[in-house]
């Protein structure tokens, strides 16, 4: 009987996807990091910031000029929100570093997002705000960065003390059900909620 040591080309495919950086030959060029933390502000609010910084790790050239290893963009966006309601009651915006001087002025482009609740649907809204006025792109990313950490944010928050449900129903009506594989109306983890109810 001969036997083959040979691997199914599925098997060899998905060894070959999941190792394209070990394969690289070259070296790593550019970061992108987004940190986004919550923290208990007082007893009926939370704070969630975000901060995104770009490194650049090689030399660069611009305008025809070299430019050494460098961090191009680091923002921060920090978020005041009423609990439980989820409002933002106020928005602080840091550029410490910006490419150019003019960045600054988008500063206060996320300003109309103040007293809006976080709540399906924001997401679009946001977006609709900020297509009609001006503008950052990396502000914009950080900002549907930090959107869904609220929720767990929020939801840590909450479990610091003792409680008769592990997750409050606002939590669950609203934000979980429906909204991965896990929390689908029909599956385990949402019978669970209901057996808990019963």
């Amino acid at each position: 009987m001969v036997t083959s040591n040979k691997k199914p080309q599925e098997e060899l495919d998905l060894e070959v996807m999941m190792n394209f950086v070990d394969q690289c030959r070259g070296r790593k060029i550019h970061t992108r990091n987004i940190e986004i933390s919550t923290y208990e502000y007082d007893e009926k609010h939370i704070v969630v910031e975000g901060i995104l910084k770009d490194d650049l790790l090689i030399p660069v050239y611009a305008s025809d000029k070299e430019k050494q290893p460098y961090s191009p963009h680091h923002m921060i966006i920090q978020l005041l929100i009423e609990c439980p309601s989820l409002v933002i009651e106020n928005i602080n915006v840091e550029m410490p570093t910006i490419p150019y001087d003019w960045c600054i002025e988008t500063a206060d482009s996320l300003d109309p997002i103040k007293g809006l609740k976080i709540e399906p649907g924001f997401t679009s809204k946001v977006k609709k705000i900020l297509r009609e006025g001006k503008r950052c792109i990396h502000l914009t990313t950080l900002m549907f960065a930090i959107v869904p950490t609220v929720m767990q944010g929020y939801w840590t928050y909450s479990a610091r003390k003792p409680s008769s449900t592990d997750i409050p129903p606002e939590i669950n009506d609203h934000y979980l059900i429906d909204t991965c594989w896990v929390w689908r109306k029909d599956g385990p983890r949402v019978k669970m909620l209901d057996s808990s109810k019963a």
